[in-house]
């Protein structure tokens, strides 16, 4: 039988290749709101949200004054950043709309709520909240049925206060 990853295994963090270092600390600090818990100088910096060693790490070593990876070639696809509620999302929903940061889309995926956008350097950023396991839609025979369906986002804002 084939190794399994247990149940509470999870991501601990990711770490990106950026061009311009302050550029992005601006936008994961200031648009998405995590804090800065270490930075290397001008190489590389490590965030965070509530006080965790990082979730976040950013370093120029290999990319300082690079280009997005172009079209049609292989890579990230987007981080996730998971907030813990409904509130909090809208919060961090308001901030990007405050910051004017444009969005890619925003959906509705019946186990979670998600809101898309880019990092300065292109990379996809997903930010979102999960619903209760027990409200999980499900078909007939109890398995997953997830959904991609139109998020209200006025809806959603109007929970930021």
């Amino acid at each position: 039988m084939p190794f399994e990853a247990p149940a509470g295994t999870m991501i601990g963090h990711v770490h990106l290749k950026v061009a311009d270092l302050d550029r992005a600390i601006g936008f994961y600090r200031d648009v998405l709101g995590l804090q800065v818990m270490q930075r290397y100088g001008t190489q590389a910096a490590f965030l965070s949200a509530g006080g965790y060693h990082h979730h976040i790490g950013l370093n120029t070593w290999d990319s300082k004054g690079g280009e997005p990876p172009a079209p049609g070639t292989t890579g990230l696809y987007h981080t996730a950043i998971l907030y813990p509620s409904r509130q909090a999302l809208a919060q961090a929903l308001k901030s990007v709309v405050e910051a004017g940061w444009p969005l890619d889309g925003a959906s509705d995926h019946g186990v979670s709520e998600a809101i898309y956008l880019r990092d300065p350097d292109g990379n996809g950023v997903e930010i979102y909240r999960d619903r209760p396991e027990g409200e999980w839609p499900r078909d007939a025979d109890g398995n997953l049925k997830m959904v991609t369906e139109r998020l209200d986002l006025r809806a959603l804002l109007a929970e930021a206060a």
